[in-house]
């Protein structure tokens, strides 16, 4: 099993990736930026693997997604959760829906909080162990702090829905297992992300302080602490769902 964690060269606070069985050739591409296409080609004709499927942990607003460009390319699907509502066609992805990729299983945590449409990416490599061996965790969880609930109104509720996420799926989770975000410190979809690029339930557990308030407290810190919106938001937005 590989995994390839990538810096955008735009923004070297955004991260994404590409893991699957080298030894059965099967990739899949997780959060790809518009400008990352040809690397993603280029690091699976080294791999000599094939991309499978190519998944948006949801509809981003830091970023043009190339996501859905990266899969019509190569001939992969893409996908996103199924609660997603872009204005093109997709696969949707179903919570605790299993992906096969040789000897890498996926498995789709539904994790609504910082959008409605998030999940996370468990996933095993089946000749090692049953086991989970790490979590792509997108925007809900990263080093040292949490997605921010806001970028589409309902702070409030959203914030619930991101506590829920957080201490009910993601920290029930084994504690060896290692934690790659889809951020970290300088981008503006959380306050107060680390600059170290993975961790551990184990860890995150002990350390991420908003992980240690109880609801009512994550809720009003980390409303009182969101950061500005990114820029250029809407259009983003825009371009990621038309």
């Amino acid at each position: 099993m590989f995994l390839i964690q990538r810096q955008a060269p735009s923004d070297t606070s955004s991260l994404s990736y590409l893991y699957g069985c080298g030894g059965k050739g099967k990739a899949i591409a997780v959060d790809v930026h518009q400008e990352d296409i040809d690397w993603f080609l280029e690091q699976a004709k080294i791999k000599n693997v094939e991309i499978n499927y190519v998944i948006d942990t949801h509809i981003h607003a830091d970023h043009v997604s190339g996501g859905r460009e990266l899969a019509e390319k190569y001939g992969g699907v893409y996908m996103l959760h199924e609660s997603s509502q872009p204005n093109f066609k997709f696969e949707g992805l179903k919570d605790e829906q299993l992906l096969i990729s040789g000897n890498v299983t996926t498995k789709v945590l539904y994790t609504p909080g910082h959008t409605m449409d998030s999940i996370c990416l468990l996933v095993s490599d089946t000749r090692r162990a049953s086991e989970p061996w790490f979590l792509i965790s997108g925007h809900t969880l990263f080093v040292g702090s949490a997605g921010r609930p806001d970028l589409k109104g309902q702070e409030e509720k959203m914030a619930g829905l991101l506590y829920n996420s957080l201490i009910n799926k993601i920290l029930t989770l084994p504690g060896h297992v290692e934690i790659y975000p889809g951020a970290q410190a300088g981008s503006v979809c959380g306050a107060g992300l680390s600059a170290k690029p993975s961790s551990t339930i184990s860890f995150e557990k002990r350390f991420n302080t908003s992980l240690k308030d109880t609801r009512e407290d994550f809720i009003k810190n980390i409303l009182e602490n969101i950061p500005p919106k990114p820029v250029g938001m809407l259009n983003v937005i825009k371009q990621n769902i038309q």
